[in-house]
């Protein structure tokens, strides 16, 4: 049986036990001494998992908490963190399904192709026959995974297919033809096995079983992220840096996601909620996170230690633009700036809030995607919210906004969010960056939208009313219920 089990955060400077060290979780580290440049860095290499905070003001430097899986023929009780007053949450099995009996987990299958590709190779490198014809079937999907990654930066690139391909590692492959192709891995002198264990960590850090917040998504942010990179007038104006930190951010921009939204977190007096004051509660944990294995891979230890810092600092920047509560804020400043003609892509700041508002587009472009892909994340994410609002009703706890299946509809979140939240802000980057790109974005939105509303009939008929009575104010629905609703989204 598989139980989870909360390691407990050790106090500030107090010695870590041994039994500790010797498991996955969470540990306190002090920053009076060197965090990771000490001789035993407390076994770090070991273990993933680490919560720090800064002796002076107190705050979280970053945190690494994840559960510790126990296998026991024996049940127990899981020991309570605190932090679940209503009900206690595995984040890790939340969106889980049970398997079939006698079905083979796609973990582990993932792991025989892992090892076959291994033997194969191996035995090429030896010069020994092949035994069996298995390896040509193994061998086509790799070739076609690479000729996907061909057309990498073409708009209607199917990430859905590309993660088949290559066994669930899309993320990863991805992100390594992206790094190799830009020059960033030469440039910037990477180890490369650094890189390989820092993205294979990143894509296990994501939450599978999630319906939509997966490392599916990230890998699908990821190309996005590609497409606006090219775009002229960042590809003319962009550095080598800036591109770096617009990769990695679009990589790590939801790492670890629980596969629940903030306001669940706050209600729940989830921990995550009291160490940020809900405040970006799932933001500052994807960029803490991020930085963690950052330092655990040492993946930036031969630059100066004040440019891996800088990276650390601009890298929480462009995941905190995520958020959508904020959404105003970002698409007012950026209203004004194109209003005003005064963005100089020359100046470093200029380029670095471009490099937000383009993560903001990368993340929350689905509904511009063709509509065989866009409908599919449409589903996941609305899933998502539905099983959230499932549980909060099966613990009698108040339904989130959008996450109620029986007040609401796929079509009906899909419109709202498009027209509330994606118009505006993909109407602007347009104005920006006036490419074939931008108008194609724009009028798949716009096919999408009428597709879900030709399934919505409250909202087509709604549209029908607006068009016969022109001068009719039409009723917005709160934005601050679709900013909580499409928290993360």
């Amino acid at each position: 049986m598989e139980l989870c089990y909360q390691l407990p955060v050790l106090p500030l400077d107090r010695p870590v036990p041994k039994h500790v060290l010797s498991r996955r979780g969470a540990i306190s580290f002090s920053s009076s001494s060197s965090l990771f440049g000490a001789p035993d860095p407390r076994q770090l290499s070991q273990r993933r998992g680490a919560i720090s905070y800064d002796s002076s003001d107190q705050t979280a430097l970053y945190i690494r908490m994840l559960d510790v899986r126990v296998r026991s023929q024996v049940g127990f009780e899981p020991e309570r963190r605190g932090s679940h007053p209503y009900l206690g949450v595995d984040f890790r099995t939340l969106h889980s399904r049970a398997e079939s009996a006698g079905s083979i987990p796609a973990r582990r299958i993932r792991r025989l192709f892992s090892f076959q590709r291994h033997l194969l190779s191996s035995r090429l490198l030896r010069g020994a026959p092949h035994l069996n014809p298995l390896h040509i079937l193994d061998e086509d999907y790799c070739g076609q995974a690479k000729c996907m990654l061909e057309k990498v930066g073409t708009w209607n690139f199917d990430i859905f297919l590309f993660d088949r391909l290559t066994n669930g590692n899309s993320l990863v492959f991805l992100t390594f033809h992206l790094l190799n192709q830009y020059g960033l891995i030469e440039l910037f002198q990477l180890d490369m096995v650094k890189v390989r264990r820092f993205l294979v960590l990143v894509q296990e850090d994501y939450h599978n079983q999630n319906p939509y917040h997966n490392a599916v998504h990230a890998a699908d942010v990821t190309q996005a992220m590609h497409c606006y990179l090219r775009e002229p007038k960042l590809a003319e104006s962009l550095t080598s840096f800036d591109i770096l930190l617009g990769l990695l951010a679009a990589v790590t921009h939801d790492l670890d996601h629980p596969g629940v939204n903030q306001p669940f977190l706050i209600k729940t007096n989830h921990y995550l909620a009291a160490l940020y004051r809900n405040t970006s509660v799932l933001e500052n944990h994807h960029w803490r996170s991020a930085v963690g294995l950052l330092r655990e891979t040492e993946l930036f230890s031969h630059l100066p230690a004040e440019d891996s810092l800088g990276i650390e600092r601009q890298l929480g920047s462009l995941i905190l633009a995520t958020d959508i509560t904020r959404q105003n804020e970002y698409l007012s400043r950026f209203r004004t700036h194109l209003d005003e003609n005064d963005l100089c892509l020359g100046h470093a700041s200029h380029r670095h809030f471009v490099l937000q508002m383009a993560l903001k587009c990368a993340d929350i472009c689905n509904p511009c995607r063709p509509w065989e892909l866009s409908k599919q994340w449409s589903e996941k994410v609305t899933e998502e919210f539905f099983h959230q609002g499932d549980i909060e009703k099966k613990h009698k706890l108040e339904i989130s906004p959008l996450c109620d299946s029986e007040a609401n509809t796929i079509a009906s979140v899909q419109i709202g969010f498009m027209t509330y939240v994606v118009e505006p802000l993909f109407a602007e980057w347009a104005r920006f960056s006036d490419t074939r790109l931008s108008q194609t974005m724009l009028g798949h939105l716009g096919l999408n939208k009428a597709s879900w509303s030709a399934m919505d009939p409250e909202t087509s008929g709604s549209s029908e009313e607006g068009e016969s009575e022109p001068g009719r104010p039409t009723e917005e629905p709160s934005s601050r219920a679709l900013s909580q609703g499409s928290q993360e989204t």
